[in-house]
């Protein structure tokens, strides 16, 4: 009897080592093959101002954001672009009195001219965002722009950064310019969960890949500028309508058309959206995360195991093998954490918050992990995707309210 004992406890230390060996290999990857996504020096291309300015329109679909607007909107009329500029803010069936704001905002701070309008209801097949994207680009091609910036509503803009993308955009040939606006961190949450939030995001889609010759290809919604040709090249917004994460199918739309994009992080467009519980960061997640499975469940499976491997086995090792005595895992789990937070430092120093969260990112991973199994169940209880009290509960669904 001891003697089975024994030869289990053998075994078990063998499979934890053996997984605890498969999962520093996979960071070692990750480390050196996996378009180095860990670090932050991806910032807007080297760029030359044109001699004239093209002319831009800038579209904000707005629903029920009266709660952000004087931090942003502000922002985008006080544009210091050298060329002919509007802003065309889409209020998408607000009930908070969002256009009625927005109209006030631009009484009272003088700079680009604002215009408010409303496209009604989406019909099906759309998205209640895109159809506000649509709306807004209808009217923007009146004014025949070269580019349109396609910017959220909470997304607070340097004085120059239109400017900026303008010049990157012409200077590189690209027909996307797209920036992952610095998101707010200032709750406990939020610097817990929301500097992870744009780790795994670059881990998905490296940045330095996107501009590449592959497959790659991702924007972020916030802050997109647009050549206007490509948008009609590609059909945008049209042919991504039922999308629910619209800023990596706008990206695979243009560069599947033959675009050129670029993705990388923002150094002065800013979120002022306030995700002050864990409650709200995880809505955020879960609104749109099994989407981005492609509502498929052996998908999600094969994800929740690599998360599982990757981020929960270093830490498991380390206890394991200190409590069974096996030196082996424990070493090895210990050095997988260590070049998983070593990766997560970059990151962290681009946000400006302290290095002690480095070590917390497998916990922070589980809570993704779960956000993400929570985005499925709510999928198959017929919840869906969310956005502004609107569900889509299938790709293509009739929107809800809710």
């Amino acid at each position: 009897m001891g003697q089975t004992a024994h030869v289990s406890a053998d075994a078990w230390t063998s499979v934890v080592t053996a997984v605890s060996a498969l999962s520093l290999a996979a960071w070692l990857w990750l480390l050196l093959a996996r378009g180095f996504f860990w670090r932050t020096d991806v910032r807007l291309p080297a760029r030359e101002e044109p001699d004239v300015w093209p002319s831009v329109c800038v579209v904000v679909p707005a629903r029920d954001e009266a709660a952000v607007l004087p931090a942003s909107l502000p922002s985008l009329l006080a544009q210091d672009y050298p060329g002919r500029a509007e802003v065309f803010l889409i209020d998408d069936g607000s009930t908070d009195g969002t256009g009625e704001l927005a109209c006030e905002l631009a009484r009272r701070h003088e700079g680009l001219p604002l215009t408010v309008a409303s496209p009604g209801e989406p019909p099906a097949g759309w998205t209640g965002k895109l159809w506000a994207v649509r709306h807004g680009v209808d009217l923007a091609r009146a004014r025949e722009p070269e580019y349109l910036l396609l910017t959220d509503a909470d997304i607070a803009h340097a004085p120059d950064s239109l400017r900026r993308l303008v010049a990157a955009a012409r200077t590189g040939g690209f027909d996307v310019v797209s920036q992952m606006a610095r998101l707010r961190v200032e709750s406990v949450w939020e610097r817990l969960v929301v500097p992870a939030f744009v780790y795994f995001f670059a881990q998905l889609y490296p940045f330095r890949w996107i501009g590449g010759e592959g497959g790659t290809a991702a924007a972020a919604g916030g802050c997109v500028l647009l050549r206007a040709e490509a948008a009609e090249r590609a059909r945008i917004p049209d042919a991504i309508r039922h999308a629910v994460i619209d800023d990596v199918a706008l990206a695979r739309a243009v560069k599947g058309d033959g675009g050129r994009i670029w993705l990388g992080l923002a150094d002065r467009v800013d979120s002022v959206r306030p995700y002050p519980r864990l409650h709200d960061l995880w809505r955020m997640v879960s609104r749109s995360a099994y989407a981005q499975l492609r509502h498929n469940p052996l998908v999600l499976a094969g994800t929740v195991a690599g998360l599982a491997l990757v981020y929960l086995v270093p830490p498991a090792s380390v206890v394991a093998g200190t409590a069974t005595g096996s030196a082996a895992a424990a070493v090895l789990g210990a050095a997988s954490w260590l070049v998983m937070a070593g990766t997560y430092v970059p990151m962290l120093r681009y946000y400006r918050q302290g290095l002690w969260l480095a070590p917390l990112l497998p916990f922070t991973a589980f809570l993704y992990l779960l956000m993400t199994v929570d985005s499925a169940v709510q999928h198959y209880r017929g919840r869906g995707a969310a956005w502004k009290g609107r569900t889509y509960t299938r790709p293509g669904a009739v929107p809800e309210e809710g």
